[in-house]
């Protein structure tokens, strides 16, 4: 698995501590920023990460803002994209296994680093079942194909 991770500068704690738990799971990612304290767009963060998963390049994407809501927007625009805003872990185990999410995104300002590296723990560690939500997910894929 190959994990592409970003945030504004109201995620850069929690960024760093799933970038910490990433490498304890000896899963490939790369950072793509911010590396600043001064307020920066989410969009600016989210889209890049989002279309690099959405083209293949990348199995998943993490983000991480102030309350995760700007980057889950964000990261949605793109086709393909499936990015659930998760605080808790039976959201995170469930858009896992039921809506195959691809993205997940966590506001730091909501949870904290250890609740976090929980989240994205069982999020990373779950499979998708398939079977009866493959029905719902092709919905979601016919209507982004329709959709101008």
């Amino acid at each position: 698995m190959k994990v592409a991770i970003a945030s504004d500068h109201g995620g850069m704690n929690i960024r760093e501590e799933i970038k910490d738990l990433l490498n304890e799971l000896g899963i490939e990612f790369d950072d793509f920023g911010c590396e600043c304290d001064a307020s920066v767009d989410y969009p600016d963060y989210a889209q890049p990460v989002a279309e690099k998963v959405a083209s293949g390049e990348y199995d998943r994407g993490i983000l991480v803002c102030g309350t995760g809501i700007g980057m889950s927007i964000s990261a949605n625009k793109v086709k393909g994209i499936r990015c659930a805003l998760v605080h808790d872990l039976f959201s995170a185990k469930a858009t896992r296994e039921h809506n195959n999410s691809n993205v997940l995104a966590m506001g730091e300002r909501v949870i904290g680093p250890g609740l976090a590296r929980e989240i994205a723990k069982v999020w990373l560690e779950t499979e998708y079942e398939g079977g009866r939500h493959e029905r719902r997910i092709g919905k979601i894929t016919e209507y982004e194909k329709r959709a101008k």
